[in-house]
């Protein structure tokens, strides 16, 4: 784990917080790219958008938190940047700025998820190197341990915050190898990235790379949750963003069986636009 890269005056910059810089950045040059192919977008849109997401992310992430634990004033502890809750504002701003710009919405989204997919993956990589959202425990050969971790990752911990089965005989302050679900985090968001590039240079009809990444996307987190170290199991063995996760693949599903009744083939469309 590096807690702190280093320090402006009394401000410590963390792996976290230049990680995410980076997924920024990375969703960025992801959008302009993919404008400029598409024929629907300049830099100046990118850079709108990313804004939009950038501060949709960061307050709506906040604010999911604050919200989850009943207390307001988390609002200004610099921890708690939850995903699903930043997601959702950001792409409910990031939705109003293609409308506002008039962009072709369908080949937008398609662009705009490819950069979602590859922020995700970079940014669980800070989660990594800080000790945070890591699994349950683990015997697998690569198991993690986080001795500074957020929280650390010994066995008195994992009992009473997570409910893990350990041995009884073990001490509360023995480290716990954890399995590193922020790794697997970031292969799987890169493999879907890479799926939804090959999609949207083969052609596909517009809108259906964004549905396909969103979709799997969900799938994936469904997925890591079965191994995340979660406190927030309200609805029996499923967690909140389980729960979200199966409401966006109804959208998903939905919004494929509407568009694929109406939506035009993707050459056409983009001509169009063009």
């Amino acid at each position: 784990m590096i807690p702190e890269l280093f320090r402006v005056g009394s401000f410590a910059i963390s792996p976290f917080g230049v990680t995410m810089v980076l997924a920024f950045l990375a969703s960025y040059v992801q959008a302009a790219r993919g404008f400029r192919r598409l024929g629907i977008g300049d830099e100046e849109d990118a850079s709108a958008i990313v804004f939009a997401a950038g501060v949709g992310g960061i307050l709506g992430g906040k604010i999911y938190y604050a919200a989850l634990y009943g207390d307001w004033r988390l609002l200004l502890d610099r921890a708690g940047l939850v995903w699903y809750g930043g997601f959702l504002l950001a792409a409910a701003l990031v939705a109003w700025v293609i409308r506002r710009r008039r962009l072709y919405f369908p080949s937008a989204a398609d662009v705009c998820l490819l950069g979602v997919a590859i922020g995700y993956a970079i940014g669980r990589v800070g989660c990594f190197l800080v000790g945070d959202d890591y699994g349950m425990p683990t015997d697998q050969p690569w198991g993690v341990t986080f001795p500074r971790g957020l929280p650390p990752t010994t066995a008195g911990i994992l009992r009473a915050e997570y409910g893990a089965d350990l041995p009884a005989d073990l001490p509360a302050d023995a480290l716990v190898a954890v399995h590193p679900t922020q790794l697997y985090e970031t292969g799987l968001a890169l493999a879907i990235w890479g799926l939804g590039t090959w999609m949207l240079r083969r052609g596909a009809r517009p809108g259906m790379t964004a549905l396909a990444v969103a979709a799997l996307l969900a799938c994936e987190r469904l997925f890591i949750e079965l191994f995340r170290a979660k406190d927030d199991r309200f609805l029996g063995a499923m967690t909140l963003a389980q729960a979200i996760s199966v409401a966006i693949l109804l959208v998903v599903a939905g919004a494929w069986l509407a568009w694929r009744r109406r939506a035009p083939d993707g050459p056409a469309a983009r001509a169009a636009a063009a």
